[in-house]
């Protein structure tokens, strides 16, 4: 990966993005693909859009969120302890003892979520959020609300790092390298002749109600969508790989079968990868994805959608882990394909005789 693509990516990963609050983050993705871009805009739910040849009879929507999952605040009690509610499908139990920073409106106040001494019993086996509690050293709560209030977004204090220049690990991998691959591809995409229209779509709310993807497909009318996400890679010790499958990291992009994914874009995404000689791995979506892809498909007369997914280590925690060769491969993939279409591709699965 260059330089400048990885120092991009870093920055994403260290902007607090929790769903419903991804404001900062979309500004500086905007200001990365502007060079690379025809146009750029943003909508009603926040997303930020991207496009090369908007003009063009078929279009493409790339869409990767940027939204992170998060803790936010339910109550603060007299003496000024913080209590939670999740933003998102996020783990109770990764957060004992982490670091944290409660986003205020005008003053980001730091924490850290409380752990019962063994000595006193430990924490109860059956615990979950409302069990949680953050001490921010106040001692009363006059002292915490000057700061902060109910609503306000709470996430892990957690820097990214390379382990062995080979894996990336940190907090929102999921998905902020999606929103940084749909920037890639686009910025790529730009020295290419396409036959085709582009939009790279950073969205939003994906980890609590797919709307950013809802608004983004809706509103942009492509002929079919991608979704750029992560999938849970399999290949650490305790995962059952005979109930979930076997993927890897290193292993390359992870193409999904099932009753959403549209088979035609599947083709074409295995042609490129054996053009490129490159390894792919497989999930089954049977009924849903769980992505963007599934609202991204039912806007307007309907979206034809493939999704191309990260293998990522530890979901939901604040150690999320993922290949680089994995993000520069799903990179290049979507390049080839896409810069392959003539735009008069056909999309239906069956055509009448």
């Amino acid at each position: 990966m260059e330089q400048q693509s990885l120092d991009f990516l870093i920055d994403l990963l260290h902007t607090p993005s929790p769903s419903s609050l991804e404001m900062n983050i979309q500004k500086k993705w905007l200001d990365y693909v502007r060079p690379y871009a025809d146009t750029i805009q943003t909508d009603e739910a926040g997303n930020a859009i991207a496009a090369i040849n908007p003009e063009a009879d078929f279009h493409i929507l790339l869409a990767g969120h940027c939204d992170e999952i998060a803790f936010v605040v339910n109550r603060i009690d007299e003496n000024g302890f913080v209590y939670v509610d999740k933003m998102g499908g996020i783990n109770p139990k990764a957060a004992i003892g982490m670091k944290v920073e409660i986003l205020g409106e005008e003053y980001n106040l730091q924490g850290v979520i409380g752990v019962n001494a063994q000595h006193h019993g430990g924490m109860k086996d059956d615990f979950d959020v409302e069990d949680l509690f953050i001490d921010c050293g106040a001692v009363s709560k006059d002292e915490v609300t000057e700061h902060i209030q109910i609503g306000d977004l709470v996430v892990y204090r957690r820097q990214s790092e390379l382990l062995m220049g080979r894996y990336l690990s940190g907090r929102g991998l999921d998905n902020r390298t999606g929103a940084f691959i749909v920037a890639e591809v686009l910025r790529k995409l730009r020295a290419k002749q396409l036959n085709i229209g582009v939009y790279a779509v950073s969205t939003v709310n994906e980890e609590t109600n797919m709307g950013g993807a809802y608004f983004a497909a809706a509103g942009l009318k492509p002929n079919c969508a991608i979704a750029c996400d992560v999938t849970f890679a399999t290949d650490y010790p305790s995962v059952d790989k005979r109930k979930h499958g076997d993927i890897r990291l290193g292993g390359g992009p992870v193409l999904a079968k099932g009753a959403p994914i549209n088979r035609n874009m599947n083709k074409w995404l295995e042609t490129a990868a054996k053009k490129l000689a490159m390894p792919v791995q497989y999930e089954l979506t049977p009924r849903q994805t769980g992505t963007d892809a599934d609202k991204m498909r039912v806007t307007g007369k309907g979206v034809p959608v493939s999704l191309v997914s990260l293998p990522l280590r530890y979901m939901h925690s604040p150690v999320e882990t993922a290949c680089i060769a994995d993000i520069d491969q799903e990179i290049e993939l979507l390049v080839e394909m896409i810069s392959s279409l003539k735009g008069t591709e056909s999309l239906k699965p069956v055509e009448v005789d």
